[in-house]
């Protein structure tokens, strides 16, 4: 799960004027992405619920790592309420088992330190077999063959005849962690490797997307991470720099509009399986309100969704003049004669992926304040591009999107 800076960013037509809003389409075509983020991805289910309540149905399904196994196991025909149950189900031995075998042999030259059978196992009791020609909603797996150091998207055109249960598995295939899948081949490692939120190509064919991020929304402050062991060690480095990869294309996007969801579930660990029944009522929370701006968000030419006002500001005593949040956001920083930083402009309407520069400053300087609303964001008010990317350690991360 470790990115690479060539990902590629689709080249977004630019956005209509700020005044211009379409009308609502009788029969948009949505398409549903899903990220990844291990056992967090159990929060999926739960958005997959809410969109069944809402009367959401997907166009397209997509998704990276666990998002995938979700979206295949949604493609396939498998209801929120089968998978609701499957989870409550979840135990470690599902999926967690010792290569023994392997690491005692091979030891360094070891493809894995766990067992390839029970992930293949679940895959295959989630996800219909067949190819993708085979299904009736067109979905989209992610992967990265390891040897072209090339990331692939199965389902799309030319990547189509192969097993959509080899590719699940292949896309879920943490390196290190599991064995790399063999997919019509091609030798793939976990497709959050390049791209943990494939909204770009799953843009391609559909009128608006709803993208659920549960993996890397926010990085908040963890002490003593360097003393867990190298497995956390590098679950901490890769979340870090797929975050940074991830926002490179939230930051440039334009249009189709996106409802981007992000359940609070950072504070619950990658596999930890105690907290199934929280991330299940996160997932499904966080998209029945978000959903909620369905209707803005159909109506617009483009942006990413729900928007809510905010205020930003600086706290002149404590910043020490480092000059980052000015590098990472110039449209909305400036550094003054005092070479202490100060905002352009005070007042933002703000997406849930905007202000990752806020969570840059090395003091905590700069503060997000959410602000009372007249009147419910418009499509007007956010047909342009996001700006920035997502708000952690401040105010901001308590406002209600």
């Amino acid at each position: 799960m470790i990115p690479t800076p060539t990902s590629a960013v689709r080249a977004h037509p630019r956005p209509a004027p700020p005044d211009s809003v379409r009308p609502r389409l009788s029969s948009p075509r949505i398409g549903v992405v899903f990220g990844g983020g291990a056992l967090k991805g159990l929060a999926h289910v739960g958005a997959l619920r809410a969109l069944a309540e809402a009367g959401v149905q997907p166009a397209l399904y997509a998704g990276s790592s666990i998002g995938a196994m979700i979206a295949a196991a949604a493609a396939s025909g498998m209801s929120p309420e089968v998978l609701t149950e499957r989870a409550m189900r979840f135990r470690r031995r599902d999926l967690f088992r010792i290569n023994h075998l392997g690491m005692l042999m091979e030891r360094m030259l070891s493809r894995s330190i766990y067992l390839e059978s029970p992930l293949r196992t679940l895959c295959d009791e989630l996800v219909a077999d067949g190819t993708f020609d085979d299904f009736k909603t067109p979905l989209l797996v992610t992967a990265l063959d390891i040897d072209r150091a090339a990331p692939l998207v199965f389902g799309r055109p030319g990547l189509r005849n192969v097993r959509v249960r080899d590719a699940v598995y292949a896309s879920c295939a943490l390196p290190g962690f599991f064995p790399p899948g063999i997919v019509g081949g091609h030798t793939c490692i976990d497709g959050g490797t390049t791209d943990n939120l494939p909204v770009a190509i799953a843009a391609l064919d559909v009128d608006a997307l709803i993208a659920v991020d549960v993996g890397i929304a926010d990085v908040p402050m963890e002490t003593g991470i360097a003393s867990q062991g190298f497995a956390s060690i590098f679950m901490r480095a890769a979340t870090m720099m797929m975050h940074e990869q991830q926002q490179h294309a939230l930051e440039r996007w334009t249009s189709p509009p996106m409802l981007l969801i992000r359940p609070k579930v950072s504070h619950i660990g990658w596999f930890s399986f105690a907290h199934v029944d929280e991330l299940l009522q996160r997932g499904y929370e966080a998209t029945r309100d978000a959903l909620r701006d369905l209707d803005v968000l159909l109506r617009a030419p483009g942006g990413i969704f729900p928007r809510r006002q905010v205020q930003l500001s600086v706290d002149h005593e404590a910043c020490i003049g480092c000059g980052l949040c000015v590098a990472r956001a110039p449209n909305m920083m400036a550094l003054d004669v005092d070479r202490k930083a100060y905002v352009l402009t005070r007042e933002h309407s703000w997406s849930p992926a905007d202000g990752a520069f806020v969570r840059c400053c090395p003091v905590d300087a700069i503060h997000v304040d959410p602000m009372a609303e007249a009147s419910p964001p418009t499509a007007s008010s956010a047909a342009t591009p996001s700006g920035s990317t997502v708000a952690v350690r401040s105010v901001a991360a308590d406002i209600s999107w």
